[in-house]
């Protein structure tokens, strides 16, 4: 084969790699809660406002030292351009597309919706409590879990007192939704 038509590569060339998707299927919408869109706005700000113009000062300063193919800080700092631009890309494009849903201006219920906080029990009296938030706010340490994760979709519009059937490896457990809150 001719090697006229084949891209030689450095390994380096992040730019052709695709962008993250989220874990949010393409016709699902983009539900967040106010503070998950607060906390993804505010990362854009730090990059737009702090990080990227801080990066492109050191890239100048090392472009004006002449050769570039061995200048660390020309090569760092080009790279960490790269990935300041990817992000600030995909959290444009997430916020952009985010429908906010204030779970606080949801009227009292048992039901549970996007934002509710849900504590429930296990056949054998473990309990664990969940909040259902959207997909770029996934937190397990905190107990914040996808609105599109199966636990959650065996949650979704269920009460307080229900038992739910959860799919898991080890085969179907089932939940009793002890207590629903909207914080």
């Amino acid at each position: 084969m001719s090697k006229a038509f084949t891209r030689e590569s450095d390994g380096d060339d992040e730019d052709d790699l695709p962008e993250e998707s989220g874990g949010l299927p393409i016709t699902a919408k983009n539900y967040m809660t106010p503070e998950g869109f607060a906390r993804l706005r505010d990362e854009l700000d730090a990059f737009l406002r702090k990080e990227r113009p801080e990066v492109v000062k050191v890239v100048s300063w090392a472009a004006g030292n002449g050769d570039r193919s061995e200048n660390g800080d020309y090569i760092y700092g080009k790279k960490r351009l790269r990935e300041i631009d990817r992000r600030v890309r995909y959290l444009s494009k997430r916020l952009a597309n985010a429908e906010v849903v204030d779970s606080a201006k949801r009227g009292k219920t048992d039901k549970v919706f996007f934002g509710a906080t849900v504590t429930t029990a296990t056949e054998k009296g473990e309990e664990r409590t969940v909040k259902i938030v959207g997909v770029d706010e996934v937190d397990l340490a905190k107990g914040h879990v996808s609105w599109i994760s199966p636990i959650a979709k065996a949650l979704l519009r269920a009460e307080e007192g229900d038992v739910v059937k959860l799919r898991t490896p080890a085969g179907v457990e089932e939940l009793e939704i002890v207590k629903v809150e909207y914080r």
